[in-house]
């Protein structure tokens, strides 16, 4: 029987808030952000305390177009400390690695960067290549995650083999990932209850990444927190691909922890992201809810959205034509 975790009048310590806004927002604007918003949200996340800041992909210009994608799509060690130094906080650099999208002999040994953590991007039938990644990344001595990604289209028994082999891997967390934003609470429950399982057993712990298509992003985060997950990811006003992610503002606002701080993120949104939001699209919308409730990927939603398309009834019928 699954138990809950903690009250909501109390801090739990083992709460790790996780910030995603330039990895998952650069998903909208191929990862072209300057380097004063880069900074800004650095500085941002310090002020409010977070814990960890992904400060986007470790992907290969070998395998990628640097003139399509930006710098933080790559996120290059002089880059990285360009922006952030040698990071004197108490706050941990992440950075995320596609499979098929990164070159394990480009990662420099933790000792040579002010990375802390390498996040593995992968699905399911990508397992074999993600765990030579998580081996590498935990022998040159970073901490690792794994995202197991559109978990909502595998069969259960095949989720059960994927994570069981992920529990005897030297990974440091094992990720819920609602790719398609398309759980609901009493879903991200049962989820939890099995990862926090297979956890368990390898001495691991659990995060969730939560997607909005259907609303739920901020729930589902809770969700799984009151049950046992510890690490939890956010962005800054929900920045991300499609109907964007869980906000820090809310979850901060939320923790009882006093060292997580609302404020500074509120100030983040004025100077930054109320330009922005004049620039980019991204956020709740009557097409990411129409593929978050058919459990289909967004990117028919983001096509819509930039042609302008509000022919929602059209939009919904291809798709259930095409299911």
């Amino acid at each position: 029987m699954l138990e809950k975790h903690g009250t909501m009048l109390l801090a739990r310590e083992d709460i790790k808030v996780f910030d995603c806004t330039i990895r998952d927002g650069g998903l909208v604007n191929n990862y072209h952000f300057t380097d004063e918003f880069i900074k800004g949200v650095y500085d941002t996340c310090v002020a409010a305390g977070v814990d960890y800041m992904e400060i986007g992909k470790n992907n290969s210009p070998t395998l990628m177009s640097d003139k399509e994608f930006g710098t933080w799509n790559f996120s290059k060690e002089e880059d990285i400390r360009r922006v952030v130094g040698n990071n004197d906080t108490n706050m941990k650099i992440a950075v995320m690695s596609d499979i098929g999208r990164t070159v394990k002999e480009e990662l420099i040994p933790k000792e040579e960067s002010v990375v802390d953590m390498v996040r593995i991007a992968t699905y399911i039938h990508q397992i074999p290549e993600a765990i030579e990644l998580i081996e590498d990344a935990h022998a040159k001595g970073y901490e690792t995650t794994v995202n197991v990604m559109a978990i909502a289209k595998s069969f259960n028994d095949e989720l059960d083999e994927v994570l069981d082999i992920l529990g005897k891997t030297s990974v440091d967390v094992i990720y819920i990932a609602d790719t398609f934003g398309s759980f609901y609470p009493e879903q991200i429950r049962k989820l939890t209850e099995k990862y926090l399982e297979v956890a368990k057993k390898g001495g691991k712990e659990v995060g969730i990444h939560a997607h909005n298509n259907i609303q739920l992003a901020y729930a589902n985060t809770i969700e799984s927190m009151i049950y046992g997950t510890s690490f939890l990811d956010c962005t800054i006003s929900g920045l991300g691909r499609g109907a964007g992610n869980c906000p820090m503002e809310l979850l901060v606002g939320f923790l009882k922890n006093p060292k997580y701080k609302q404020l500074p993120v509120l100030k983040f949104i004025e100077k930054f992201i109320v330009p922005l939001e004049k620039e980019l699209d991204w956020g709740y919308s009557i097409p990411y809810m129409i593929t978050g409730q058919l459990v289909e990927h967004p990117r028919s939603a983001i096509k819509a959205r930039k042609e302008g398309d509000t022919k929602y009834v059209d939009f919904y019928n291809r798709l259930i034509d095409e299911q």
